[in-house]
């Protein structure tokens, strides 16, 4: 089962939190369309900025989204102004009030998302896949990672027939619940087609009671290890 099923859908309620975190009732369909819009946003606004996860909260008249990346700097631009132009943006978007909460991912070689796209740009730049996959693999090992798992499917090095090659080093249990694996999926466009890249991380096995509310443990690639947010312009908030 471990091998076939999503590897975060599966950990879910276990050792995994959930991105969005409201109550829908009948409106359920109307706010999930509206968090694929801001994550979209997000997404492509800050393509640049090494963004991993976008957490969404909501209360009845605020929404709260939570930016783990890699590059803060970027997300928050010069004196806060990029963070404020996309506060506005989102209000725009969700007719709401909008706050911003910034993480800094500080061990982006543990993060499946960033390892999966840094594959999928140099794959983009003509580097070979191979070079590519075993470069991301030593820093992820380098990093503390217990294992990785990195896989590429289609037209490789521009062949006729499309074929899957992967590279696996460590230990990736997968049918353990309690093991904490990351899991991306990323696709790379080339002039041959696209080529997805897959890549799972083990950061190793959480045992006892985990918190899983959203980013405990996330923004650093830590185990179980809650952080506080940058808000606004930067500063950490006081609490």
């Amino acid at each position: 089962m471990g091998q076939k099923t999503h590897p975060t859908g599966n950990r879910l309620g276990i050792i995994r939190g959930w991105q969005s975190n409201w109550y829908g009732g009948k409106n359920y369909a109307d706010k999930l369309v509206e968090d694929e819009k801001i994550r979209k946003y997000l997404y492509a606004r800050l393509a640049k900025g090494g963004v991993s996860k976008i957490i969404i909260e909501r209360t009845l008249k605020l929404i709260t989204v939570t930016i783990n990346t890699a590059r803060p700097g970027i997300v928050i631009g010069k004196g806060g102004q990029e963070v404020d132009k996309i506060k506005e943006e989102l209000k725009k978007i969700t007719k709401k009030d909008v706050q911003i909460n910034i993480f800094e991912i500080k061990r982006p070689e543990l993060d499946a998302q960033l390892v999966s796209e840094s594959i999928a740009r140099q794959i983009e730049a003509r580097i070979s896949f191979r070079r590519a996959i075993k470069t991301a693999i030593a820093s992820s090992m380098r990093m503390g990672a217990e294992g990785i798992k990195a896989q590429v499917s289609g037209r490789l090095g521009g062949a006729e027939i499309a074929r899957s090659e992967g590279y696996k080093e460590g230990r990736i249990p997968l049918h353990t619940f309690r093991a904490d694996i990351d899991y991306a999926l990323t696709e790379a466009h080339t002039t041959y087609g696209r080529i997805g890249v897959k890549v799972w991380i083990c950061k190793g096995e959480i045992y006892g009671k985990r918190d899983l509310s959203p980013n405990v443990g996330m923004a650093s690639g830590g185990k179980g290890k809650s952080r506080e947010p940058m808000r606004g312009r930067g500063k950490k908030s006081n609490k």
